[in-house]
């Protein structure tokens, strides 16, 4: 499905948070505006030392619908989501998403997870885990621990959503504005599932959409055994806050 069936004149952006990823950033990038050629994209780069930035900077110079925001260091994923949302709102943007910059996720996709915002709903995921949806290039012990800790994710949290720790999401404005994303108090991948079950906790409709979902091939994950401690942590910490309205250590939520 091309761009000209979803736009319906709407202001789109698409936020890509990158660290090291020079070896996919300019495909990415390239297929991107091909796809959404009336779409803007923002990049937001955590300090990469490979270079990330200078190929985006290319970019920049040339195409008017590339943004770049150099972050000085590694702050985290979660704050550079964030960031580049807020960037899109402050630039009147009327659809938002966001995706890896590791070709892990299709932009072939996103014409469809548009579709679905502008079609009614507040928020659609690519979903690995809805018919029609799939993983390529895991071992099935990986397969197993993602499916795994996504189930736990529903039953801890109460969410009808089947894959929460998708990173690969596209909101309405208004949907952004309700969820004010920069209260999260997380830093990793955790954001994701917390995102998840604010939305849901806020009434708003999510609608998950089939992707196929490609390991990378080139450059290195940044999954990491703290990411993982963290995501952990901040699951037990939201559930039990879920369950009984009292925090286990400091809030995962700010101003709650």
């Amino acid at each position: 499905m091309g761009e000209s069936a979803v736009t319906n004149n709407q202001a789109i952006w698409t936020v890509v948070p990158t660290y090291n990823e020079s070896d996919n950033i300019a495909i990415l990038v390239e297929q991107i505006l091909t796809i959404m050629p009336s779409a803007h994209l923002v990049v937001v780069d955590d300090g990469s030392p490979d270079g990330t930035a200078k190929i985006v900077e290319a970019f920049v110079q040339r195409d008017g619908r590339v943004h770049l925001l150099r972050r000085p260091k590694k702050l985290g994923y979660a704050s550079a989501v964030v960031t580049g949302l807020q960037f899109a709102l402050s630039n009147d943007a009327s659809v938002i998403g966001y995706m890896d910059a590791d070709l892990s996720h299709d932009p072939k996709a996103l014409p469809l997870l548009i579709e679905a915002v502008q079609n009614g709903a507040d928020i659609s995921i690519g979903s690995r885990y809805v018919n029609g949806g799939q993983i390529v290039g895991w071992t099935w012990q990986r397969k197993v621990l993602s499916q795994c800790a996504n189930r736990l994710i529903r039953l801890l949290l109460k969410l009808p959503i089947r894959d929460a720790t998708s990173g690969f999401r596209v909101f309405h404005r208004g949907a952004l504005e309700r969820l004010n994303l920069g209260r999260i108090k997380v830093d990793g991948y955790a954001f994701q599932f917390v995102s998840a079950a604010l939305a849901v906790w806020e009434g708003l409709k999510v609608v998950e959409v089939p992707i196929t979902f490609c390991e990378r091939k080139f450059g290195r994950s940044k999954m990491s055994w703290h990411i993982v401690f963290e995501a952990m942590t901040v699951l037990l910490k939201l559930a039990w806050w879920c369950w009984t309205g009292h925090w286990l250590g400091a809030p995962v939520l700010q101003g709650e």
